[in-house]
């Protein structure tokens, strides 16, 4: 489980800000998201030294720079595989993953799914926002089918990831949504996804004004609070999701599942594992 001291001096959201300034498009979503994990630090009262953020490719796999915590930027797709790693051999740590939609949902998907069925400790924050930025505006797993642009004439016509759906049946035990127009809300729904114990999973709905500008209109319009408070029951979340209209914002599953965490091993030198191999 996550050490999280009962008592602790207090953190300010400041203190978990680097010199770094994001490069991220002015009115970016993103932005928002990144007060929300400071916000959440804050709250949660870790000392920056004692948190890692780990993050894939992509414009919302930029956080870990403009955060004051240990941070590795790993290669697209497989932030979810560093981030297991690193939880199992430090326990100690308070695990987060910053991730996008394509990042997260297509070369990374694969990871997605082991990651929920092992149930790591640790949090996840994908930022979808429907589409390949950083790459110019191509249609992402999310994408609406019938999203018109000149990269895609008439839509792709392909049916879009469910990535909340996924997420509970492959074993995810905490499962929420939020929307970057909300940064106190979006907050509490970090820390609370890192105070449940297992892997947790946090969509946040953060438009791109660059490349779908209709997102940052319309989206502030669509969402709304759940109308049901979370379960605990599977059966009852995927009825849920199931008929999910992609704008519930909230905690929308909390399992009961208990974490994966391996007996820590006793640590050989190399000559004791060279003697194995002598021939």
């Amino acid at each position: 489980m996550n050490m999280i001291p009962a008592t602790a001096p207090a953190f300010k959201p400041a203190d978990y800000k680097s010199s770094v300034k994001p490069v991220w498009c002015p009115g970016c979503g993103d932005h928002s998201v990144l007060l929300s994990f400071q916000r959440a630090l804050a709250e949660l009262a870790l000392p920056p030294e004692q948190v890692a953020i780990v993050s894939g490719i992509g414009c919302s796999s930029r956080i870990p720079a403009y955060t004051n915590c240990y941070g590795f930027h790993g290669v697209h797709g497989r932030s979810l595989a560093l981030a297991s790693g690193l939880k199992v051999a430090r326990p100690d740590l308070t695990v987060l993953v910053a991730s996008g939609d394509g990042d997260g949902f297509s070369i990374g998907g694969n990871h997605l799914l082991h990651a929920c069925r092992r149930n790591i400790d640790l949090t996840y924050i994908v930022m979808d926002n429907r589409i390949y930025g950083m790459t110019k505006g191509q249609p992402s797993p999310t994408t609406e089918p019938d999203w018109d642009t000149a990269i895609s004439p008439g839509g792709t016509g392909l049916s879009p990831f469910h990535p909340l759906v996924i997420a509970l049946a492959s074993g995810a035990n905490f499962i929420a949504r939020g929307f970057a127009g909300n940064i106190g809300g979006c907050a509490k729904l970090i820390a609370e996804a890192v105070r449940t114990p297992g892997f947790s999973f946090v969509q946040i709905l953060s438009p791109c004004v660059t490349f779908r500008p209709d997102q940052q209109r319309g989206w502030k319009d669509l969402v709304h609070p759940a109308a049901v408070p979370e379960t605990d029951d599977p059966a009852r979340a995927a009825r849920r999701l199931m008929t999910d209209d992609g704008f519930n914002i909230g905690v929308l599953y909390r399992g009961k599942r208990e974490p994966y965490q391996p007996a820590p091993k006793a640590y050989l030198a190399p000559s004791h594992l060279e003697a194995e191999f002598a021939l």
